[in-house]
């Protein structure tokens, strides 16, 4: 299956679509009486419905296991067509667009099964995904013009003893929603980080390094006195998001927050940790871009 571990949890909805032709208004007529030998045929095909929803991945190999929290299921007779509404929700890190219309297709299949013995002629037509809403598509972030500025903090990499490579990373992952980046390195000195934030000419200023607990590490509170606002849900996130994929991300101090409306981040120097970091808040902290601008025009 394809690997969802790098993405977030949200409220992921879908709607699927199925339509069942009857060939005699007598059929629906007998459906609408519950006069179908087998049974209410409505009743019938929603409990295999739900079934169908739950039972997806079991199916369909390259589908996730994942809660179920609503299914909804509803009819809508036209003329000789009865269409099958099917709405499902979960709170996951990937859609349930195939749960819905596999949900959709059970409950046209079982109609089927129900009505071919007064109804030879009965056709299940379109089966499809009507809307869905709650991935990437639903939270969309205008990146057009922003530009950012990485810091890497260290010691070591400032004297020319090591590579960096959690700002290669980050400027990475920034180029994937079309931000363009510059990059400087700097020693772990309160007065570096400072100067380097005063001079910095980028809408996002983020910085690597010295977020630790050793003694060299004065890279979050140096930062947190210069900070117009603070974004503590932003910290929150990236916080709990490194807790569920790695013990050790207790001991962060990850900062963030606004300073001259600019957005202001201070991550790990791990590189594995930069980059969770990254994925738990990019693309959607940049809403905070829209609300500053929404402000300035109140």
């Amino acid at each position: 299956m394809v690997d969802i571990t790098h993405k977030i949890t949200t409220l992921r909805e879908a709607t699927a679509i199925a339509v069942v032709k009857t060939s005699s208004a007598k059929t629906i007529k007998a459906i609408q009486e519950n006069r179908v030998p087998k049974g209410n045929v409505f009743e019938m095909a929603k409990a295999a419905g739900l079934l169908g929803v739950k039972k997806t991945p079991d199916l369909l190999p390259d589908c996730h296991p994942l809660p179920i929290e609503y299914t909804g299921i509803e009819y809508e007779i036209n003329g000789l067509e009865i269409q099958i509404s099917m709405k499902v929700k979960t709170i996951y890190k990937t859609g349930v667009e195939v749960e819905a219309m596999h949900g959709a297709s059970i409950v046209a299949l079982t109609m089927y099964d129900m009505l071919k013995p007064i109804d030879k002629n009965v056709e299940i037509g379109t089966i499809k995904l009507l809307k869905k809403k709650g991935g990437k598509s639903s939270f969309k972030v205008n990146t057009e013009g922003l530009t950012a500025k990485i810091i890497v903090c260290s010691d070591t990499i400032s004297k020319g003893n090591g590579e960096d490579k959690a700002g290669i990373t980050i400027i990475s992952k920034l180029e994937e929603f079309g931000i363009k980046s510059e990059k400087v390195i700097i020693p772990d000195e309160a007065d570096e980080i400072r100067s380097a934030l005063n001079s910095a000419k980028a809408d996002i200023v983020i910085f690597t390094g010295g977020t630790g607990v050793g003694p060299r590490d004065v890279t979050p509170e140096t930062i947190e006195l210069m900070l117009d606002l603070k974004l503590k849900g932003v910290e929150e996130q990236m916080r709990n998001y490194g807790q569920q994929r790695m013990p050790y991300a207790m001991l962060s101090r990850s900062v963030a927050g606004l300073k001259d409306e600019k957005v202001v981040l201070t991550l790990p120097g791990s590189t594995k940790a930069a980059t969770e970091c990254m994925d738990a808040i990019f693309p959607h902290v940049l809403h905070v871009f829209k609300v500053i601008e929404g402000k300035r025009h109140d």
